[in-house]
């Protein structure tokens, strides 16, 4: 019988850390810059500044600069348009990201569009989102990153496997279910991708070799929805009051559905790790002009 795995997202960046802290390394010794990640942050929502000082942490421990540039919550869309226009004329910052979400006031689509698609380390712009389609060099979203290099660090194999997604949102559900199916080392899967409309979702979700869930729906993937020996990626990140302290809760049952995968990535501690390793990457190879 395989051995039941944990998909530790502290484990795999810190591997992955590693790796990207010795690229650095090998570059400053080819007289290359240092990579340079610059951060937007508007209001004080305290989810979004965890994040983003997470990210400033990370920065620190691979030889990454960091910058980060504060706005209230009252901030004028156009004063951030002209912020982002300093960011993609600044030669010293390599890319950046806008953090999500922004005031109801904010037209986050017309923020997003203004970044240059070349320091758009989020992947989120049309462009990157149309060469990731395309199967062509860019930046891919990076939660969707995340995931494939935790897959790669525990060596789990996508090629021939039957994969289901959970969740159809553009961050994640769709460029996971598109990344899944391509012809290349990540990929070669056959990719399922269900939503809120489908219907008797578990239907699908018992035939998975690898089950990624991305609905948003905190526990929404219980044992009886997964196959025995499946490989189960929770990327649901819900906070809930439980006993009167607030939690993050998964996607999926954890405590139940552990007991019928072969590896299921905890949460927190799973994925959401592993969306800042995507984030450093993608700046890493902004760089070193690999797209």
């Amino acid at each position: 019988m395989t051995p039941f795995v944990l998909l530790d997202g502290k484990e795999a960046s810190k591997a992955w850390k590693e790796t990207i802290r010795l690229q650095v390394v090998s570059g400053l010794e080819k007289n290359k810059h240092r990579p340079h990640l610059a951060a937007l942050l508007v209001g004080d929502n305290p989810a979004s500044n965890a994040y983003v000082a997470g990210k400033i942490k990370d920065c620190e421990e691979v030889g990454f600069k960091s910058t980060l540039l504060r706005f209230p919550s009252d901030v004028q869309q156009e004063e951030l348009l002209e912020a982002i226009d300093a960011l993609n004329r600044r030669k010293d910052v390599n890319g950046y990201i806008v953090q999500l979400p922004l005031p109801l006031h904010i037209d986050q689509k017309a923020i997003l569009l203004a970044i240059d698609p070349k320091k758009d380390v989020d992947g989120f712009h049309p462009e990157n989102v149309g060469r990731m389609a395309l199967n062509l060099t860019t930046f891919i979203p990076a939660t969707p990153l995340g995931v494939l290099l935790l897959l790669k660090h525990y060596s789990i194999q996508t090629e021939g496997k039957h994969v289901v997604v959970v969740g159809r949102s553009q961050i994640v559900g769709s460029p996971m279910s598109i990344l899944l199916s391509q012809n290349n080392s990540f990929g070669n899967a056959t990719v399922t991708l269900v939503h809120s409309k489908t219907k008797n979702v578990s239907d699908f979700t018992r035939m998975a070799d690898i089950l990624i869930a991305a609905i948003g729906k905190p526990k929404f993937i219980t044992a009886d929805m997964v196959k025995p020996g499946a490989v189960v990626i929770d990327v649901g990140i819900n906070r809930l009051e439980v006993d009167g302290k607030s939690r993050l809760i998964g996607d999926v049952d954890f405590d139940n559905v552990k007991e019928v995968a072969s590896a299921i990535s905890p949460v927190p501690g799973g994925v959401g790790l592993m969306t800042r390793i995507g984030l450093l990457m993608n700046t890493l190879n902004a760089t070193h002009e690999t797209r």
